[in-house]
């Protein structure tokens, strides 16, 4: 039984090594009766889903307007997207938050190029999954970049144990 959840999120382009670690990460966690959350997408979000036992994934049709709305506070051209694109960052509110986006993830495990881990850090190449980290950031939750070299290590380390 699942006692708490955990977003494991990321770029598309995520590296094959990179993307191996993830899907082990999720086999660890899952031994642990942590949940992973996340959206559906090739690359990190697969990998995860690919070593989860149990899992909650978003796709951007199950977005609400509310979670939209959590999104909206951190992207910074909210007005320029389309319909669609801000299904998918409402879904990455889902990620962090839970479906009744009360229910916060305990952390973020992710890969971006650019190594990101706040909001504060977020940059065009921290692409999509940005939101994610900057609801993360809001909340207090902590975010694990697998770019970040300690952070790899620190995970690589977790799921040799």
């Amino acid at each position: 039984m699942v006692t708490k959840w955990y977003a494991g999120v990321g770029s598309r382009k995520t590296p094959q090594d990179v993307l191996a670690l993830m899907t082990e990460i999720a086999f660890r966690l899952s031994d642990m009766d942590i949940g992973l959350r996340s959206g559906g997408a090739l690359g990190a979000d697969r990998a995860f889903e690919t070593g989860a036992r149990v899992s909650q994934i978003f796709l951007a049709h199950d977005s609400t307007e509310q979670a939209e709305a959590v999104a909206a506070q951190f992207h910074p051209v909210w007005s320029r997207l389309k319909p669609y694109y801000k299904q998918l960052h409402g879904r990455n509110s889902f990620q962090v938050l839970g479906h009744d986006l009360q229910s916060p993830s305990c952390y973020v495990i992710c890969w971006t190029p650019d190594g990101a881990i706040s909001h504060a850090e977020r940059t065009i190449k921290t692409g999509g999954t940005g939101t994610a980290i900057s609801i993360a950031s809001a909340h207090g939750i902590p975010v694990f970049n697998l770019q970040r070299p300690d952070h790899r290590a620190r995970l690589e380390a977790f799921v040799a144990k």
